[in-house]
């Protein structure tokens, strides 16, 4: 088994690397904790890529490295040829809740980043962007409804909106869709999928599901037990648009056996 997966494309894919990771490490040496070691990963331009593993593997110890919330240890960030030093605006962050602001309208969370980071005038100027989100994700309707007015579907559909507001150059998604049944998790991988072909977004997803991720990316790394390293990039060669009637395909299959099989059975799940 090798420490790490020297980092490739999709196949077929031929685009600009976006985010490029080399020889990542971190430890919290007052926990004597060693997260992650000489991880290696590039997103390349319009990809979807996403991290499967063990609980405590590191998986979210690296979405927090790429996303400038935590620095490395060891090893280079660097996104849009320049080095991640913290949170950046050409970073969008997703998370298992949708933190919608129970006070503000949807159409007002959405466009709440634009309002922190350049006032309220700038915001109001972004609102009719807010709408198109809006109506991209199904949500045109429910612009002036406030969140405990919504499903959980809904609300995450307005924090992608949120998310894509700032036009980031790169989407981290830290498990969105876990807290949500198991239909309304299928329906909202699919919207996710459909945003992020219409935007060209380059995706990189942490779950636990490899069901998920297969049915998601481009490319599933496996993440090895703690101290994390990718210990295979598996290529996902299904067509594009993804259908949830693939999942019963005999390739589909395949592929979910390929990604469990290099996993640790004992601490996955």
């Amino acid at each position: 088994m090798t420490s790490a997966v020297t980092a490739f494309a999709p196949a077929g894919l031929d685009a600009r690397p976006v985010y490029e990771l080399r020889n990542v490490t971190k430890t919290f040496p007052k926990r004597n904790v060693h997260a992650l070691d000489r991880v290696d990963l590039t997103l390349r331009e319009g990809s979807f890529a996403s991290v499967i593993g063990a609980s405590g593997c590191g998986k979210s110890t690296l979405l927090k490295i790429m996303a400038g919330l935590l620095p490395p240890s060891s090893g280079s960030v660097v996104l849009a040829g320049k080095p991640v030093t913290g949170p950046r605006r050409d970073i969008g962050m997703m998370f298992q809740q949708a933190t919608l602001f129970p006070w503000r309208t949807a159409i007002e969370n959405v466009v709440l980043p634009i309002e922190i980071r350049d006032g309220k005038s700038a915001a109001q100027a972004k609102h009719a962007d807010a709408r198109a989100l809006l109506e991209l994700v199904g949500l045109k309707d429910f612009a002036h409804v406030f969140p405990n007015e919504l499903s959980g579907g809904m609300a995450q559909r307005a924090a992608i909106c949120r998310m894509l507001i700032t036009e980031p150059a790169v989407l981290l998604l830290d498990e969105p869709f876990s807290a949500l049944d198991e239909l309304t998790r299928d329906f909202m991988n699919m919207e996710l999928q459909r945003i992020c072909l219409a935007r060209n977004a380059t995706s990189f997803l942490v779950t636990h599901s490899i069901q998920e991720a297969v049915v998601l990316s481009d490319v599933v790394y496996v993440m090895s037990p703690r101290p994390g390293r990718f210990v295979e990039a598996v290529t996902v060669d299904l067509p594009r648009p993804r259908t949830l009637e693939m999942i019963t395909t005999p390739r589909f299959g395949a592929l979910v056996d390929r990604i469990r099989s290099r996993l640790d059975k004992g601490a996955f799940l």
